[in-house]
C-alpha cells in the first residue's frame, strides 16, 4: 500500500513578528477604547457644567426668531467597515485602501445644533450649500453662537449617542460628501474614525471657502488619524479653548 508522505507542521517564526502584532492589536485596541472613554467622559462632564448656558441659548434661540431651537442635519459619519481596531499599522493599512479603491462613504446620522439661520419660508427652493461667516440667513444671536461656538454644544449629546467624538474629522452633508469625494483626493479616508465636534483641522485652519481650504483640512485629519491618541485628543481640546474664545480657526 502506498502512503502520503507525512507532512510537518511549520515552525512559529523565530523572530517574534507575530508576537509583535499580536501586542500592538492589543494596544492599538485599548489605545481606541481609551480614546472614547475620554471623549465620553468629556462630553458628560461638558453637559452637566455647561446645561445652564445652554438652556439660556435655546430660549434666547426661541424668543428671537421664529423656528425651533435646535437644528437636525443627516451627516456623513464613520465608515465601521475601516474602522482603527488594530493599531497604528492598520490605520495605516486603512488609509491604504483609499488610494486603490472606492470607499461607499459611512453611516449616516442625525447631527444636533442650536439654530443660527433664520427658518426657510416654506415651499421656498433650497439646496445644500456651505455656509460663511457672512451668510445673510444667520440671526442676530446665531452670529453670536458661531462666533463663539456655542451652535455645536448639542453634539456633546451626539457624542453620547455614539455618533460622533469630541476630536475627530468634521462630518459633512451627504448631497456635500459626495460632490467632494469626486473632487478632493483622499476625501472618505477620514471616514474610518468617529467624527469630531472639534479637530486637529478646525484649531488649525478657517471656515471651508473653496476647494483648496477642503484639500488641506484633509491634510490635517489625516494626520490626527494617523496619530491619534488620548493625549493627543486631550491636547486638541485644550487648543480648541483659545480658538473659541479668539474666535478663531472653524467649528
Amino acid at each position: 500500500m502506498r502512503t502520503e508522505p507525512r507532512t510537518e507542521p511549520l515552525p512559529p517564526p523565530e523572530d517574534g513578528s507575530r508576537r509583535a502584532v499580536d501586542s500592538e492589536s492589543r494596544w492599538g485596541s485599548v489605545s481606541d477604547r481609551n480614546v472614547r472613554r475620554l471623549n465620553v467622559l468629556v462630553a458628560a462632564v461638558g453637559i452637566v457644567v455647561l446645561l445652564p448656558l445652554m438652556v439660556l441659548i435655546a430660549l434666547a434661540v426661541r424668543l428671537t426668531s421664529r423656528g425651533p431651537i435646535l437644528y437636525t442635519q443627516e451627516r456623513v459619519g464613520r465608515d465601521r467597515r475601516r474602522g482603527p481596531r488594530q493599531g497604528k499599522r492598520s490605520r495605516e493599512k486603512a488609509l491604504d485602501i483609499g488610494r486603490r479603491g472606492h470607499d461607499s462613504g459611512g453611516e449616516v446620522f442625525t447631527m444636533y445644533k442650536f439654530r443660527s439661520m433664520s427658518t426657510p419660508v416654506k415651499g421656498s427652493p433650497s439646496r445644500e450649500v456651505w455656509a460663511c461667516p457672512a451668510d445673510h440667513r444667520i440671526t442676530p444671536v446665531g452670529s453670536v453662537l458661531r462666533a463663539y461656538r456655542l451652535d455645536e454644544l448639542p453634539q456633546l449629546f451626539n457624542v453620547l449617542r455614539g455618533e460622533m467624538n469630541v476630536v475627530g474629522p468634521r462630518p459633512e452633508q451627504p448631497a456635500i460628501f459626495e460632490e467632494l469625494r469626486e473632487q478632493v483626493e483622499r476625501y472618505p479616508d477620514r471616514q474610518i474614525v468617529l467624527p469630531g465636534i472639534t479637530g486637529w483641522a478646525q484649531v488649525n485652519h478657517s471656515y471651508d471657502q473653496s476647494l483648496d481650504d477642503v484639500r488641506r483640512k484633509v491634510e490635517f485629519d489625516l494626520e490626527y488619524i494617523r496619530r491619534r491618541s488620548p493625549s493627543e485628543d486631550l491636547r486638541i481640546m485644550l487648543r480648541t479653548l483659545p480658538v473659541m474664545v479668539g474666535r478663531k480657526g472653524s467649528l
